[in-house]
């Protein structure tokens, strides 16, 4: 009997637990919004909150990090705020096995790094470091659909990446990844900081 319920269910519905449609971060298209009007960016996850930003009606590739009772976290300026995902679209080309998206990038401060794909290689590098570029050895994914963490494995540095809200420590914006860069040799040194997507 249990197992005739579950089949049912299954069967019932549909694709919508077969197929995992995203993990956060992704990036998103505004959708449905007219050629002459924006979508607004509030405050907070209410119609009614204060306005504190804009995406254009045909804007693409916004970093979404958050979702709480259809409504989005994006970050805008030097903050973050919400927009209601009524207009908004998921990409289906973001998250793509053993690889990274175009904007990858990851950073930190105390001290200040960032970490930056060019090709096939890594740079990293900032105020407190001398840039540094490595050639990326691999591309390392769980293997789940679209699960955004990530490893990069380059010539003397590990960097791995995983979903979860952080802070730069600098702004009030809020970012989808927590990173950490593992550089190896004599004296071995960790580097923490945060990572994006958003173009």
């Amino acid at each position: 009997m249990l197992r005739t319920a579950l089949v049912l269910t299954l069967a019932l519905s549909g694709p919508a637990l077969a197929t995992q449609e995203y993990i956060l971060p992704t990036l998103f298209d505004v959708a449905r919004v007219a050629a002459d009007d924006v979508l607004n960016i509030r405050a907070e996850p209410d119609a009614s909150a204060p306005i504190i930003g804009t995406l254009a009606f045909d804007a693409t590739h916004v970093e979404v990090v958050e979702q709480r009772a259809g409504w989005s976290r994006v970050n805008t300026g030097e903050g973050s705020g919400w927009v209601s995902d009524r207009y908004l679209d998921y990409r289906v080309d973001v998250w793509q096995d053993g690889a990274l998206p175009a904007a990858f990038q990851c950073f930190g401060t105390e001290p200040f790094w960032a970490f930056i794909p060019q090709g096939d290689s890594v740079v990293l590098g900032g105020p407190d470091m001398p840039e540094d570029t490595r050639p990326v050895r691999a591309v390392l994914s769980t293997g789940i659909f679209r699960d955004p963490t990530r490893a990069v494995v380059a010539d003397g540095l590990t960097l791995t990446a995983i979903p979860q809200l952080c802070s730069d420590g600098m702004s009030d914006r809020l970012f989808g990844m927590r990173a950490h860069v593992v550089i190896h040799g004599d004296t071995p040194r960790m580097l923490s900081g945060c990572c994006s997507i958003q173009p």
